[in-house]
């Protein structure tokens, strides 16, 4: 089973629709979002992905009360897990939480075969103890190419997918 994994789309609307088509090209059976989707009119982009959506909240949380409302009313295929979600699929317990620091908590843990997170908008793909943990990078653009990743999960490969252009081309560091 293929699981898409993004984080960071900080309402930047054609890298986070290029990145749902992508994954939908990749035959992905889910979608995890991260955190820091921000705004309710992004669901509307997830929406568009053909499987499940997982999403949590990042530090940058927007209207977290419209969100859950119209994920509720409106977007029956996107699952919101607050700022902590787990699920199983492919064989596989995944775990993600926007943070790196509390994945590789959760991951030295041991009770998850992956551990995904995100915020500080750096691809990493790496193994703590027996789990392995999955950054997919920033799809913003602010720091770097912006990406997703596709997760294997019959044998626990990842491969990297860039999505679009950089937004920001200078020195601006902003966390």
């Amino acid at each position: 089973m293929k699981i898409a994994i993004c984080s960071d789309s900080h309402d930047h609307i054609p890298h986070l629709r290029a990145s749902v088509m992508l994954a939908n090209d990749h035959g992905c059976a889910a979608l995890i979002h991260c955190g820091d989707l921000i705004s309710p009119f992004m669901l509307e982009e997830l929406a568009r992905f053909a499987g499940a959506v997982h999403l949590i909240y990042g530090n940058n949380v927007g209207d977290q009360h419209l969100i859950a409302s119209l994920i509720l009313h409106r977007f029956p295929a996107i699952t919101h897990h607050g700022v902590f979600g787990a699920i199983e699929a492919g064989g596989r317990k995944i775990a993600f939480h926007h943070y790196p620091a509390m994945a590789r908590n959760l991951a030295l843990a041991g009770t998850f075969d992956v551990v995904c997170c995100g915020h500080d908008h750096t691809y990493l793909v790496e193994r703590v103890g027996n789990t392995l943990v999955v950054n997919p990078g920033e799809l913003l653009g602010k720091e770097a190419q912006p990406s997703f990743a596709v997760l294997e999960t019959d044998d626990l490969t990842v491969k990297r997918v860039d999505v679009g252009q950089p937004f920001f081309s200078g020195p601006l560091s902003v966390r």
